[in-house]
């Protein structure tokens, strides 16, 4: 049996945003989770909103999506470990996840493999970032706006997310990543003082960074899936940026 090395990462596949081709960039997630050689792969890093707009209610979670969970199942079926980091548009997540065998992380995730250090996350709050959004995201991660969240019937709550998620793509322009100026990069500098890392790894911004820090790690993040298929895989060797193959 061949030796289990190989770790993907992805990130912002927006799954539902009703904006450019929601319906290939389904099919083309779902072709890259296929693609996966079960075989040689240990992990599966989904490393926030990968779902543009996720609640669940006690008993409800959001329709669709059937060929992607069940891609994900026949992975771990395999033997692949698959674990989610929460982004901001994918945060209301509770146990779902968990029932379906999925593990759910907390922002910062240090892991070594194979003698690699890796720092794995979305990427957003972390470092000196504006008090508004700050504070935006403490009322998106309270419990007693979840709750009251959850008195809306679902299809309102739904109609809301989803109208919200889509007016703020469209009404944005493309993010220019700053370099040493980001709240993320000036983190992860500060981190790898402290904190014995080769690997930075990170979403959230929509911008393909691949940066060395003073302290000699590599900050990477990759674009979104709205018009592309990236990731970043380890072959226990080295890290890499990737491109899954285009639905003909």
């Amino acid at each position: 049996m061949a030796e289990r090395k190989g770790i993907y990462f992805v990130s912002d596949v927006h799954l539902g945003l009703q904006v450019g081709d929601p319906a290939g960039r389904e099919a083309r997630f779902v072709a890259f989770l296929k693609s996966i050689p079960a075989d040689t792969t240990r992990a599966l890093y989904l490393l926030g909103d990968i779902w543009d707009f996720w609640y669940e209610y006690k008993y409800v979670v959001p329709k669709g999506s059937v060929r992607v969970f069940a891609a994900l199942l026949e992975l771990m079926d395999a033997g692949v470990e698959v674990y989610f980091m929460a982004g901001n548009h994918d945060m209301w997540c509770f146990h779902y996840f968990e029932e379906l065998g999925i593990t759910i992380l907390q922002q910062p995730h240090c892991f070594e493999a194979d003698g690699i250090r890796f720092c794995v996350g979305h990427g957003d709050g972390l470092g000196p970032v504006p008090f508004g959004y700050r504070l935006m995201h403490g009322i998106f991660a309270s419990r007693p706006i979840q709750a009251l969240f959850s008195t809306l019937h679902p299809t309102l709550a739904f109609a809301f997310g989803n109208a919200w998620s889509r007016r703020n793509r469209l009404s944005h322009a493309p993010y220019r990543f700053r370099g040493e100026d980001e709240p993320l990069y000036r983190f992860a500098a500060e981190y790898e003082k402290e904190h014995p890392v080769d690997y930075f790894i990170f979403g959230h911004y929509h911008a393909e960074v691949d940066m060395t820090l003073p302290g000699g790690a590599r900050l990477l993040m990759t674009k979104s899936w709205m018009d592309d298929s990236p990731y970043w895989y380890s072959d226990g060797i080295s890290v890499f940026l990737g491109h899954s193959k285009k639905i003909e």
